[in-house]
């Protein structure tokens, strides 16, 4: 049996509350949880999940471009589609392990990627991932969604075969997310008719949408920099994040596409929390939550597997801090992460940086 503690400031519980504790972690699952009454100067935090992304368009990361939303990522023609079609199956893999590499470097232990390119762009990412402590789920297109964790559709209006795929999918017990409301409000009724696990943007959503996500429980995935730089919206009010939570919809944070977006929760939940005003606890807790659809959970809770961050505040500004939560929310410190422990596939992964952690 293979016993690690680990003690230090844990964010515990939901909403997200700093507690001095020692985590016993066995074989890879949180077995106690201890109260302490001294703890060294680190910080707990649950590992991050990137709940959005396209990982494949690194390959046109800061590319020069111009274009509404349509011409730039709208299948089957937009840019980066057409970029994609023309990087060979060795560039994307290069360029998409590069992203997930960075990803783990900032914290983050799993990602949902919508992954074009039929079969073939699925085992490209998988291949990519390989032997990487990080945990991807798969939601392949154009043919990829029988052999992935399940179906990436875009918009209704963009994919006319949609129903049939959905149909498929809830047949075999895959998952289904929908891009819907990104552009405007008229893709989402039809994405809600299908029950799908799992909504990208609802950029534009109206009261009574948020409503029908609200009661049909189903997660929405903002991604607050990508909506800004594509253009979708130009203020607070879109996404409506706050009446989404109001409503009790579950809140999950992506960051879209890596053309125009680094893959990183921190900065992402930085920018969301300065525009959206979210309560600091709230952000992170929609930034860590997994994605329980997945079988996907990052909360540091006696049976769980452990995925979480050890960051080291002894020598930073941070020892100051009155709120720990709102300091890793607003402040981005991923430079002091000095372990990530991350409990991938059954197989416990510690990655100490620097001094690593207390063990």
């Amino acid at each position: 049996m293979d016993e690690r503690s680990y003690s230090g400031m844990a964010f515990l519980g939901d909403p997200l509350i700093p507690s001095p504790v020692t985590i016993v972690v066995r074989d890879g699952i949180i077995a106690k949880i201890e109260d302490e009454s001294n703890v060294p100067s680190r910080w707990i935090c649950p590992a991050f999940f990137n709940a959005h992304t396209h990982l494949a368009d690194t390959v046109a990361m800061d590319i020069t471009c111009t274009g509404d939303l349509e011409s730039l990522v709208t299948p089957p023609h937009g840019l980066k589609h057409r970029i994609l079609a023309e990087s060979s199956p060795e560039l994307l893999t290069i360029a998409m392990r590069s992203s997930v590499t960075s990803m783990i470097q900032g914290g983050t232990a799993g990602f949902a990627d919508f992954r074009e390119g039929g079969a073939a762009g699925v085992s490209i990412l998988q291949n990519a991932c390989r032997d990487l402590p990080c945990r991807p789920v798969i939601l392949g297109r154009e043919g990829g969604e029988a052999v992935s964790d399940g179906a990436g559709i875009s918009s209704a209006r963009d994919i006319s075969s949609y129903a049939e795929v959905v149909s498929r999918m809830k047949r075999d017990g895959r998952l289904v997310a929908f891009h819907a409301g990104e552009k405007d409000s008229s893709d989402i009724d039809a994405a809600l008719a299908c029950e799908p696990d799992l909504l990208i943007h609802g950029t534009h959503a109206a009261p009574h949408q948020i409503r029908a996500i609200a009661d049909a429980g189903i997660p929405v995935v903002i991604c607050p920099r990508s909506n800004f730089l594509l253009g979708v919206t130009c203020s607070a009010d879109h996404p409506p994040v706050r009446e989404m939570l109001e409503q009790g919809v579950r809140v999950l944070i992506g960051t879209d596409n890596a053309m125009f977006v680094q893959p990183d929760i921190m900065q992402e939940i930085s920018f969301a929390h300065t525009v959206y005003r979210i309560p600091p606890a709230e952000l992170l807790g929609s930034a860590t939550a997994g994605l329980e659809a997945a079988g996907v959970n990052h909360s540091i809770r006696e049976g769980n597997p452990a995925n979480f961050n050890i960051l080291d505040i002894s020598d930073s500004n941070l020892q100051f801090s009155h709120d720990p939560v709102a300091s890793v929310v607003k402040r981005s410190p991923v430079d002091r992460i000095c372990a990530r422990v991350f409990y991938i596939e059954s197989k416990l992964i510690e990655q100490p940086l620097g001094g690593g952690p207390h063990v």
